[in-house]
């Protein structure tokens, strides 16, 4: 590999603050996967025995739960990590990561992570400290799942894929990637039916534009007054007297 081609290693928590020299030492004990679209990198309750970075494409990383209810957790993009947990012994992956385009995965065998936290300290401290920020994130969203109203949680869904995968087009923001109403059903944690409902509402006022595997967002200032339910705000506001005037 070529200097150029592990400089977006640096980029990576898990691997801030190496040299260039140690990162070009962590990216030669890769692997690089290739995977199709709807290919899966691991599946879920499967032994967790690789981490993985993605170089180019997306992963969408899917859970079921004890109900037999499909939730997606998050989608991956270039420079973020996937299976964390291989980073520990004897885990299970916890979700099943698919590739949502034609994607590629740098991907460390627990050996070979075992020998970077040795060689390289900086990266057994950084080991501890991204989960922590991940448990962080949890309480969070079941937060938002509890007590925010599904408009919220689609709208605040689509506009952080905007944030992840979105490009500007001649109709407003495309998220540039393939996008059911399934996905965004399971990534909100609501029916199928529900968004959409929601997206031909959001379509009929100008907000959104589709078809049927894409989302373009056409104004997101509405999505955002949506996101945070901003009408509802201003309705529990007391309103401003009339200021007195003075003498």
């Amino acid at each position: 590999m070529t200097a150029p081609e592990h400089d977006d290693l640096g980029a990576c928590p898990l691997f801030a603050g190496l040299a260039a020299a140690e990162l070009a030492a962590v990216a030669a004990g890769a692997v690089e996967r290739r995977l199709r679209p709807r290919e899966l990198l691991f599946l879920q309750g499967d032994p967790a025995l690789e981490l993985g970075i993605v170089v180019a494409g997306r992963l969408k990383l899917n859970q079921i739960g004890a109900d037999g209810q499909e939730l997606i957790v998050r989608y991956v993009g270039p420079g973020e990590i996937c299976a964390l947990v291989a980073l520990f012994a004897d885990q299970l992956y916890p979700v099943s990561a698919e590739a949502v385009v034609a994607t590629r995965v740098r991907c460390w065998p627990q050996p070979a992570l075992e020998r970077l936290m040795l060689e390289h300290p900086r990266v057994a401290l950084n080991a501890l400290r991204i989960p922590s920020e991940r448990m962080q994130e949890s309480p969070e969203r079941l937060r938002v799942v509890a007590t925010d109203r599904v408009a919220q949680r689609v709208a605040r869904s689509l506009l952080r894929l905007a944030r992840k995968a979105g490009r500007r087009s001649e109709q407003g923001v495309e998220i540039d990637m393939p996008l059911s109403r399934e996905d965004l059903a399971r990534l909100a944690g609501t029916t199928v039916f529900t968004v959409s409902r929601l997206m031909a509402d959001w379509e009929a006022a100008g907000l959104v534009a589709g078809g049927r595997e894409r989302v373009v967002i056409r104004y997101p200032h509405g999505l955002v007054a949506i996101a945070e339910d901003l009408a509802a705000r201003q309705r529990d506001e007391p309103e401003a007297g009339p200021r007195g005037r003075e003498d």
